[in-house]
């Protein structure tokens, strides 16, 4: 047999043997207990083989501004405060380095694939938008990098806003996002959003619901948006803390007509438990959305890392191993199939909600591989697992060995 290269004793999820991955032109050829080829072979040790991590939600172009913000608060209306006055200084090379920083710190971290929002307005003008269509172009060898056009700030009030939303489309952003939260009037900001979507026929992202009051959650009008222009499978929606603060029941319909419509959600733990809940001094609540819940419902869902370093998130490393398990403990999961369905999250079901039509291992798909220091994904998630090396379409994008203890 004719390969490029193979990937040796490795695990695959649902198979219990360890095997060999063949590639040849950027795809995989051969899988099989033993491949016998005179070819380059890269010794996996038994590690856990999977397409790699695919991060359905982050903000690159305003990570890593935490030396030019002050957290006082810790509050949603501080962070987007203190976040606008900051990037009406961006210029494309400081969103360039900051994006970097965080792209290789995911890319190091197993994830190959990225939806990241960049938000379009008279202030930040198309700054971050010109500095991220580059960074793409640049690390397009390593990550598949998808752009939001994203409004924050509100539109309704700011129409000129709308306008530069449609040409970012056809500047190099690939979907269209809103906040429906931060506008005056949330039902015409969904509405707006959805027509500029079905104009430039791209998919829709919104932010919803950030806050913990049950009452008035912009789902239904999402929901009635997506039946109404025929979007279903194309819309996603991000946060939702209102439904942690929901009766079961509640959430039981809501994620019934979210799975029906075709609505997929995205959990962002790290940002949810730093900013929710801020007025109580006791037994604070977790503010972050029973995605386990939805998931099971039929709802496509996903675990994302939202912000890095800035003050709506004054952490993260761009892990979703790290992401994954943080949202498993704050949900309380134990089961070994409730663990493998949060790692789901963090791969196979967030590239469903991305709609990533090429996502597997198997003979005939692109060689998209990261391999992680787990014998199962329900270990990869409990333990935090590191991953060791990663490829896209069978050329190798980074190597992190396993760490070595030292005998005196």
């Amino acid at each position: 047999m004719s390969l490029d290269m193979i990937l040796s004793n490795v695990r695959l999820l649902g198979r219990e043997e360890l095997v060999d991955l063949g590639v040849q032109n950027g795809r995989i050829a051969a899988i099989a207990p033993f491949l016998n080829a005179e070819t380059p072979r890269w010794d996996g040790g038994g590690a856990l083989a999977f397409p790699g991590f695919v991060d359905s939600h982050v903000h690159l172009d305003k990570a890593c501004i935490l030396d030019r913000c002050a957290i006082c608060e810790g509050t949603l209306t501080e962070a987007i405060q203190q976040t606008a006055a900051a990037k009406a200084k961006f210029t494309v090379e400081d969103v360039y380095a900051r994006a970097k920083r965080v792209l290789e710190k995911a890319i190091l971290q197993g994830t190959n694939r990225m939806r990241t929002f960049v938000e379009v307005d008279p202030r930040a003008g198309f700054r971050s938008l010109e500095a991220i269509t580059a960074l793409r172009a640049d690390y397009s060898h390593a990550i598949d990098l998808e752009i939001c056009a994203f409004v924050q700030e509100g539109l309704t009030q700011e129409m000129d806003t709308f306008a530069m939303l449609d040409a970012s489309l056809n500047m190099g952003a690939t979907l269209v996002g809103g906040c429906p939260y931060a506008d005056p009037d949330p039902d015409q900001h969904i509405s707006l959003i959805f027509e500029l979507a079905r104009k430039q026929d791209v998919d829709v992202d919104f932010h919803l619901d950030f806050d913990l009051d049950p009452s008035g959650s912009a789902i239904p009008a999402v929901l009635r948006a997506t039946e109404t222009y025929g979007y279903g499978g194309r819309v996603s929606i991000g946060h939702v803390s209102k439904l942690s603060a929901m009766a079961p029941e509640d959430v039981q319909n809501i994620a019934r007509r979210m799975s029906d419509a075709g609505v997929a959600l995205s959990v962002l733990p790290a940002t949810d438990l730093f900013l929710m809940g801020r007025d109580r001094t006791k037994l604070v609540p977790r503010g972050m959305a029973p995605a386990d819940v939805l998931r099971e419902q039929g709802v496509v869902t996903s675990v994302a890392t939202n912000n890095v370093l800035n003050p709506f998130t004054p952490f993260g490393d761009a892990s979703l191993s790290r992401m994954a398990n943080m949202f498993s403990n704050v949900a309380q999961l134990s089961r070994d199939s409730d663990l493998e369905a949060a790692f789901a999250m963090v791969t196979s079901d967030a590239a469903r909600l991305m709609r990533v039509p090429d996502y597997g291992i198997e003979i005939g798909g692109v060689a998209d591989v990261v391999l992680i220091d787990a014998p199962d994904a329900a270990s990869a998630v409990r333990e935090i697992a590191p991953v060791l090396a990663g490829w896209k379409a069978g050329k190798q994008t980074f190597e992190r060995p396993r760490a070595r203890l030292i005998k005196p």
